[in-house]
């Protein structure tokens, strides 16, 4: 899996959503994802609703990955 396959899980699973996926060996990521569904939420929730997008893929191709979840407000300041 690459990280342009992972942005695309992530953006069309969670609409007006922006990712942006970075890996050194195509096992090990690491994901910056902007999304206004965040607010209000704990990083854990946020987390939670980037692995569900992801679903069994975590268990397979995705051997590890680092989420920075924001919202567009937490993303600019």
């Amino acid at each position: 899996m690459t990280p342009a396959e992972i942005e695309t899980l992530i953006t069309e699973g969670m609409p007006g959503s922006t990712a942006a996926v970075r890996s050194d060996d195509n096992t090990h990521f690491e994901a910056l994802v902007v999304c206004a569904e965040f607010a209000g939420k704990r990083p854990l929730q946020r987390h939670q609703m980037v692995y569900r997008v992801l679903g069994d893929r975590m268990a397979g191709e995705i051997h590890a990955l680092s989420i920075t979840a924001l919202t567009p407000e937490e993303q600019g300041s």
